[in-house]
């Protein structure tokens, strides 16, 4: 097991050309989205904008996308299309994909979450929703041909059939191998494993991050440094790295019961100020 610490962390952010344009620094779609769950496309959306991604479209459901529009100011959205080809037409353009962050739980969900994890050919972050639509559905997270990140909270780790009586590290490690996917077991000191036996530990991060959005916010910054390049197992501990310094930097400045995710979006260029300043020394 290896601690993710900043120069781990510094290690692993994706290079930027300085002559490169959006094109070069990858092409994110986040679906999500519902009634009542307009905050979560736009956190993943824009987080993922805050950790360099060129280009990030938000595909939300009809009915909420005049609300996610309007709060979206860097990324593009677009209401999802109804026939899904068209959509996995759009999506395929892309070099990464967040599916789920408060997408619902209705029947519709969980068919496009299925539909997509089936026939999507670029890396996926499932998140939140997506992975309690795959729950009931293991064979198709275990069969997918491409990429796959599950990023669960304990209750969604047990109803994925994940056991924790072995500890947060060994869980995590059976449930990437069970499955074929990087998992990012999130909580307290966050676990990344993937299906080779690699095994990470998170250093940063604080309590005051354990409020709704937080997760969606790391979802987006997966799917970022995936889009511009980094493997997943390696865009889930650089981005859970940063996520939680960010965090840090919040429960300083407004405490740990003031901060929100927005805030934690916000705090993403200090970050990374911090980590290229160590890095130039």
């Amino acid at each position: 097991m290896e601690m993710i610490t900043a120069e781990i962390a510094a290690g692993l952010l994706p290079p930027r050309r300085a002559n490169g344009h959006k094109g070069d620094f990858g092409r994110v779609y986040v679906a999500a989205g519902a009634i009542g769950y307009t905050g979560a496309p736009v956190y993943a959306a824009e987080a993922a904008c805050r950790t360099g991604s060129g280009l990030v479209f938000v595909g939300v459901p009809r009915e909420v996308y005049p609300i996610v529009a309007a709060r979206c100011a860097t990324a593009m959205a677009q209401p999802l299309p109804e026939e899904r080809e068209v959509l996995l037409e759009q999506m395929s353009r892309c070099d990464a994909a967040v599916i789920g962050p408060g997408l619902g739980r209705s029947p519709q969900a969980e068919a496009l979450t299925l539909f997509l994890l089936e026939k999507l050919p670029v890396p996926i972050i499932l998140d939140a929703d997506g992975i309690n639509a795959a729950a009931a559905h293991i064979d198709v997270l275990r069969d997918r041909l491409w990429p796959t990140v599950v990023t669960p909270h304990e209750g969604e780790f047990l109803r994925l059939g994940g056991d924790l009586s072995p500890g947060r590290e060994m869980a995590a490690l059976a449930m990437a191998r069970k499955l074929g996917c990087v998992v990012v077991l999130k909580g307290p000191g966050t676990v990344v494993a993937a299906p080779d036996g690699r095994v990470r530990n998170n250093t940063t991060g604080n309590c005051g991050m354990a409020k709704g959005g937080s997760g969606d916010v790391l979802a987006g910054m997966i799917a970022s440094l995936v889009g511009q390049g980094a493997s997943p197992f390696d865009a889930a501990s650089c981005a859970v790295w940063l996520h939680g310094r960010a965090g840090d930097l919040c429960r300083r400045d407004l405490t740990a019961y003031a901060m929100t995710p927005p805030d934690m979006i916000g705090r993403l260029g200090a970050v990374f100020r911090e980590l290229l300043e160590a890095e130039n020394e």
